[in-house]
């Protein structure tokens, strides 16, 4: 049994409903911080199955300990966390609370009930700027924001826990920008609030719930102007999550992969690529950059490629129809 934290938010969710294809029977835990309630119905429908589900956050040790009383978990998969960059870095200690004393909770009970196979959402933030693209795992991490600092903090207290005990198997995933959908348009990414990520936004304006898009800075030294990311198909990601998974119950301490495509595109690139392939047409405004952002944020995904034997095979194209096809069947739910 595999427990997922944070298993109806974005990621989580689509992470589920590749688990629960695979066959894993699968427990999800969730404070619905970022989600929403409705998200299990969408799991279900998908997959013909409603995973047990526990409304419990990380920062309750009581109620966490319960989850693994009641269930024969095998595994963890990490999602449980604050992810907006411009919040942390105007709330910072909102995200050390939450991020590492939540993980510090689950890394103790995990322990307490002898549960030593976790793979974690990191994120590719913790490189900073000290490096050129592609970033690889190799590459030393220096965050330049509160949110990428707790990932680089929780990814030092992995090392320590696998180091301090042989039976702990540990799989930390940096990957990039996740953006897309589920191909039936019921589970997509859905904030609640002003979207933090580009491609929400987008889709919101698309839909015209919103006026325009914001572009946050045109002055960086990228091609255009705009940053640029490597965006990766939610679905490739959730893909990515299972062969963790399937690596970790067979070796021994902490590894690090980057989860990518290892192309980048600027936010004028995937606006106008989403413009085409919807045939939409996004008004947008330049406004000054936010803080915590970087220029140019792209992988190197060879060690995954190789050691996990996974790959992303969708391409941008098929990120903004599926994002699309989310917001509009919003309205046929």
């Amino acid at each position: 049994m595999i427990l997922v934290t944070g298993g109806i938010g974005y990621i989580g969710s689509h992470t589920v409903v590749e688990l629960i294809n695979r066959n894993y029977e699968v427990v999800i835990l969730d404070n619905y911080n970022n989600s929403k309630p409705e998200v299990m119905d969408s799991i279900e429908r998908i997959t013909g199955k409603r995973p047990k589900f526990y409304e419990v956050d990380l920062l309750n040790e009581i109620e966490l300990n319960r989850i693994f009383e009641e269930n024969s978990i095998d595994a963890v998969i990490h999602f449980a966390g604050h992810k907006a960059v411009a919040e942390s870095v105007q709330d910072p200690l909102k995200y050390y609370q939450n991020n590492i004393v939540g993980t510090i909770n689950l890394l103790e009970i995990m322990k307490k009930h002898d549960v030593r196979n976790i793979v974690f959402s990191s994120s590719a933030t913790v490189y900073g700027i000290d490096h050129e693209p592609p970033f690889s795992e190799d590459d030393s991490v220096k965050s330049i924001n509160p949110y990428g600092r707790t990932k680089e903090m929780i990814e030092q207290i992995l090392i320590d826990v696998a180091l301090s005990d042989i039976n702990w198997s540990i799989v930390s995933l940096r990957y990039f920008n996740p953006i897309g959908a589920h191909e039936s348009g019921l589970i997509g990414e859905e904030p609640k609030g002003t979207p933090n990520n580009l491609m929400p936004y987008i889709t919101q304006v698309a839909a015209g719930k919103r006026e325009k898009l914001l572009i946050f800075g045109d002055d960086y030294d990228t091609p255009d102007g705009t940053g640029v990311r490597d965006y990766i198909h939610v679905m490739d990601l959730a893909k990515g999550h299972i062969v963790a998974i399937g690596y970790s119950m067979n070796h021994e301490g902490h590894e690090i992969f980057n989860l990518g495509t290892g192309k980048g595109y600027s936010v004028l690139e995937v606006l106008n690529i989403f413009q085409r392939v919807n045939n939409v047409k996004i008004p947008y405004e330049i406004v000054e950059r936010r803080l915590g952002d970087t220029a140019s944020c792209y992988a190197d995904v060879s060690k995954g490629n190789h050691l996990l034997k996974w790959r992303a095979d969708k391409n941008l194209e098929d990120m903004c129809r599926d994002a699309w096809n989310f917001e509009r069947l919003k309205f046929k739910r």
